[in-house]
């Protein structure tokens, strides 16, 4: 039997290491499971979730900025074949990230962060870079190759199956440090692709300094060893090389930083939460747009996103969850909502939620890995023309001590009429031009920056506090 399975995983292993394709970047050979077409359709597939779990920011300016911008670069990439497409994610998250197939985000969080177009075009080539690598495929197929190999060391060794969760966690380590040569290989692209259309890709190297400070600031920062991203300041270091070494190749005059043009293009960008999306204050929620609130049970940490509101306690042993049903009346939302989640009902009951019309729902639902059964109470409330989905979760032995909660939050929906919470604004960027030679911190104090906000605001202008600021500068203030 061992020499059947033996075989069997060797013929596998042969027919899976004959799907061989050149790679875009290198032109070599390399192992893959994914084809293009597929790409495509795996970037296809995960769009639509993306653009509804952020929204996309409405800016017709920076829109037309990246688009122009990424099909100019995307020209030059080793994949100018794609259909690119390029989008700005309503989020205060510094982060971009691409898709295969030609699909490429940045959020306004990391737009407000950089300081000039070069800095931007740096990570655009970054991003893109993974796309042209094949980043997302090669990686796919060597977990697929991996988990083969795992399988198959369990079956044929009695040995390895007593070290195989140990053997799985190396294969994790493995997977992270292919993970990491993926963003230095994008690193490389990033500087040979902006440098191509013309901008300085020591820039790049500079927002590397930027993203470390806010690591820091953060109290994000990780050991190199157990990161998926190289650490900023290596980065740094290394782009700046590279950067060299394509100057020299292109040999061009010069090459474009575009700082002026890009602070006048995020000016009125809006800076962190936008509370027009709704807001936390206190322990209750409130809306200013759809003008509802709601409380929050105390000491509750709450996400809010487009499509839902969650809430749960820091332990996790429930959750709260607020979306808009799928209905158009009670009746049919509940039912729709069981079908989705596949609960099983318990009983329905009329109810009126602060003279509105709603339906609480008790429904259960045994979770197959641990064979625990899931209690859910839902408050479905009719408001505005629409129905409101309130679902309070947690396991059967706990939902006695979250019951209260549960019907505190659902029970306290109501409208909101009180102007200060319904007039808030979010902050917004303001760029500012020096009037006389000073420090930064000196000028950021003069537009009323307060001092506990100072450091925040040298690092999104990418500077320091003692940096010297010569007449006619522009910098960036929050207003």
């Amino acid at each position: 039997m061992r020499a059947i399975l033996s075989y069997s995983v060797l013929m596998v292993a042969m027919l899976l290491f004959e799907t061989c394709a050149i790679n875009p970047v290198s032109g070599k050979k390399e192992f893959m499971l994914v084809g293009k077409n597929q790409e495509i359709a795996m970037g296809q597939q995960s769009d639509p979730s993306i653009v509804a779990s952020f929204g996309l920011y409405q800016d017709d300016k920076i829109q037309a900025f990246i688009t122009e911008k990424g099909q100019q670069m995307a020209g030059v990439s080793h994949r100018s074949d794609l259909k690119y497409e390029f989008k700005v994610l309503d989020s205060p998250v510094v982060n971009a990230f691409a898709l295969p197939g030609g699909y490429v985000y940045f959020t306004r969080g990391i737009l407000a962060h950089f300081n000039n177009e070069a800095e931007f075009a740096g990570v655009l080539g970054h991003e893109i870079g993974h796309i042209t690598a094949r980043h997302s495929a090669k990686q796919y197929s060597q977990q697929i190759i991996a988990q083969v190999g795992l399988i198959a060391g369990v079956v044929l060794s009695e040995d390895f199956a007593r070290y195989a969760d140990l053997a799985q966690t190396g294969i994790g380590l493995m997977f992270l440090k292919f993970s990491r040569d993926h963003e230095s290989e994008s690193d490389r692209l990033g500087v040979e692709y902006s440098t191509k259309i013309g901008y300085d890709a020591f820039e790049m190297a500079d927002f590397f300094s930027t993203l470390d400070r806010l690591s820091d600031q953060a109290g994000g920062s990780i050991p190199t060893f157990l990161s998926t991203h190289p650490d900023p300041a290596d980065r740094h270091n290394k782009v700046e090389e590279l950067a060299k070494g394509w100057q020299r190749k292109e040999n061009k005059n010069s090459y474009k930083v575009g700082r002026n043009e890009y602070l006048k293009m995020i000016d009125g960008l809006i800076y962190g939460e936008d509370p027009r999306q709704g807001y936390v204050e206190g322990n209750t929620f409130y809306h200013p747009e759809l003008k509802f609130r709601f409380p929050i049970p105390s000491g509750w940490q709450t996400a809010n996103m487009p499509t839902q509101v969650q809430m749960a306690p820091e332990d996790g042993r429930a959750l709260i969850l607020l979306t808009l049903a799928q209905g158009d009346n009670l009746s049919e939302a509940a039912n729709n909502m069981l079908q989705q989640y596949q609960f099983t009902l318990i009983g329905k009951q009329d109810e009126r939620v602060n003279g509105r019309p709603a339906l609480r729902v008790d429904a259960q639902q045994v979770d197959q890995q641990s064979q625990q059964a899931i209690r859910m109470m839902s408050y479905l409330i009719e408001y505005n023309g629409m129905i409101y989905q309130f679902m309070g979760l947690s396991y059967s032995q706990d939902f006695n001590a979250y019951e209260s909660r549960f019907l505190q939050t659902m029970r306290g929906f109501d409208t909101l009429t009180d102007a200060s919470k319904i007039n808030v604004k979010p902050e917004h960027i303001a760029i500012k031009t020096i009037e006389k030679n000073t420090t930064l911190q000196d000028a950021l104090k003069g537009y009323g920056v307060p001092s506990s906000r100072l450091e925040e605001l040298a690092i999104l202008n990418g500077m320091q506090l003692s940096d010297n600021l010569t007449k006619g500068m522009m910098i960036k203030v929050v207003e």
